[in-house]
């Protein structure tokens, strides 16, 4: 009976260390999810505050030079959005139309570009962060900035893991 009972103990052990791994990955999985949502909204209503017919992602790419750098090539900005060599193509030329960044080529090499932001394209940037002072503020008004900080800070660990981690070559099996 000894020998049984130990089976049976080990048994419900295993289960419940089963389930327990089950409800941590449903919680992370549901964390995910959320800021995926949040990603889609805000995205959408940013989008919609845009001036002048910008798009997120040339917004994105106009934000990128005042946030990191003040040059960078287009593979260089291609890989830092994970999009294509023909996507960054498509957005850099587009913003180039608008006399938002420049297009030269890299005296360093015979074959690269060098892409940097224009005054217009800094002064667009503003423009665009100011055209959405309201949503900020009426996020503000429902979150506070304290609660808000305390967030800001656990998320920045988790973009920071995600971005070095896009750069590992193993599966999430390895």
């Amino acid at each position: 009976m000894d020998r049984m009972a130990a089976q049976t103990s080990q048994w419900e052990a295993d289960v419940q260390q089963r389930k327990k791994a089950e409800d941590e990955d449903a919680i992370v999985f549901g964390f995910l999810n959320e800021i995926g949502i949040i990603s889609q909204l805000t995205s959408t209503m940013f989008e919609r505050s845009l001036p002048e017919g910008l798009t997120n992602s040339q917004f994105g790419v106009l934000n990128w030079f005042l946030r990191v750098d003040t040059e960078a090539t287009p593979g260089r900005l291609a890989t830092a959005f994970q999009v294509t060599g023909g996507a960054m193509t498509n957005t850099l030329k587009k913003l180039e139309a608008k006399g938002l960044i420049n297009i030269e080529p890299d005296a360093s090499s015979g074959r690269k570009k060098k892409v940097t932001i224009t005054r217009r394209g800094r002064a667009l940037r503003e423009k665009a962060i100011a055209a959405a002072a309201p949503l900020f503020q009426e996020f503000g008004d429902q979150f506070s900035a304290r609660k808000i900080e305390k967030q800001l800070r656990e998320l920045q660990k988790i973009r920071h893991y995600l971005d070095t981690r896009r750069y590992r070559r193993e599966t999430p099996s390895q």
